[in-house]
């Protein structure tokens, strides 16, 4: 009876507070997914072209250290500017008082790193935990990214 109370509560009686959070969140769920999706597509093109031309000289693992790290050096500005869209978000929505803490916020949130006293307006709290979806989202596709780079660049190196 409880699990009834709770949701008519939660969803029934704040359906206008709660459903500005999902309109605002899931398309910048959508987009911030197709900017990443498109960046680590550009930034495989090039690992690609720079690990064929050059994995078959002598200096092989300073090459390979070298495209890793430029690789991850993008991927981590991708999630930068993700995290800044989120932070705009906030801002239009006077969630947070600033854009230096909107972005604190955003980095926090989209880690799920959450150790800042920065809250949201108490009626855009979902928008928080839709950008923590999201950067599970991103970080698992920067994950499977990483290990297809390692993974091509060690087939490179075995041909």
């Amino acid at each position: 009876m409880r699990v009834v109370q709770f949701c008519s509560s939660f969803f029934v009686t704040n359906p206008v507070r709660w459903s500005g959070n999902w309109a605002w969140g899931l398309p910048l769920i959508v987009v911030t997914v197709v900017i990443h999706v498109l960046g680590l597509g550009l930034i495989r093109h090039n690992a690609a072209r720079a690990s064929s031309s050059t994995m078959h000289r002598r200096h092989r693992n300073t090459t390979f250290m070298l495209i890793m790290g430029a690789t991850t050096l993008l991927a981590t500005v991708l999630h930068a500017i993700e995290a800044g869209l989120w932070a705009v978000a906030y801002q239009l929505l006077d969630a947070l008082p600033d854009y230096k803490s909107a972005m604190l916020y955003s980095l926090n949130a989209i880690t799920s790193y959450g150790h800042t006293a920065l809250d949201l307006k108490e009626h855009w709290y979902l928008m928080g935990a839709l950008e923590a979806l999201n950067g599970w989202l991103l970080f698992g596709l920067t994950t499977a990214f990483l290990f297809a780079v390692i993974d091509n660049a060690w087939s490179l190196e075995s041909k």
